[in-house]
């Protein structure tokens, strides 16, 4: 009797060195792509989740680019997966997490990079933002801001608010 299994849809978050990165993209996600080839999965999406300052040095490195990937495998090939990651000297860390109950708009919604790079685009540069950014000058004269003299103190406010939720954004901590 012949038993068929089905492929598992997983999503792994690779970690690699932001120099090494930014100089062999295409090498990089050549050695991805062919650790799960050999693993028999079928890559389903790779693209580059965000570029981060690590929590801790890793291999002495201070900074990751995280490539998210989303590929279908059967389970017991998962292990092979992370014992190859482990030989590569590309790769820093893996995180393989089973991903079945994504949704095809789960897998392609847009990484914290792309957001980044859209925003950074001439395109957005020419279609400015989707809001006005308020004045936060004073008249010297009045030494009201564009509102008169609360508003400006909001305004400051809100930036060091901002500047504060920046500092404390969210790191994911790369499994040992």
């Amino acid at each position: 009797m012949e038993t068929t299994t089905k492929n598992k849809l997983y999503e792994g978050m690779f970690l690699v060195d932001s120099a090494l990165a930014s100089s062999n993209w295409d090498g990089v996600n050549n050695t991805i792509k062919t650790i799960l080839e050999k693993a028999q999965a079928e890559i389903v999406s790779i693209k580059k989740w965000d570029d981060r300052k690590l929590a801790y040095e890793i291999k002495g490195k201070g900074r990751g680019t995280y490539i998210l990937c989303y590929f279908r495998a059967d389970g017991k090939n998962i292990k092979e997966i992370e014992n190859a990651v482990q030989l590569s000297e590309q790769i820093i860390r893996v995180l393989i997490l089973n991903a079945e109950r994504m949704t095809e708009e789960d897998i392609n919604k847009e990484t914290p990079a792309a957001e980044a790079e859209r925003e950074k685009s001439p395109e957005a540069a020419i279609q400015g933002p989707e809001t006005e950014p308020r004045s936060t000058e004073v008249n010297p004269d009045t030494e009201e801001g564009p509102e008169g003299p609360e508003d400006i103190e909001q305004v400051e406010v809100l930036e060091q608010d901002q500047e504060e939720i920046a500092e404390d954004e969210y790191e994911p901590e790369p499994r040992e």
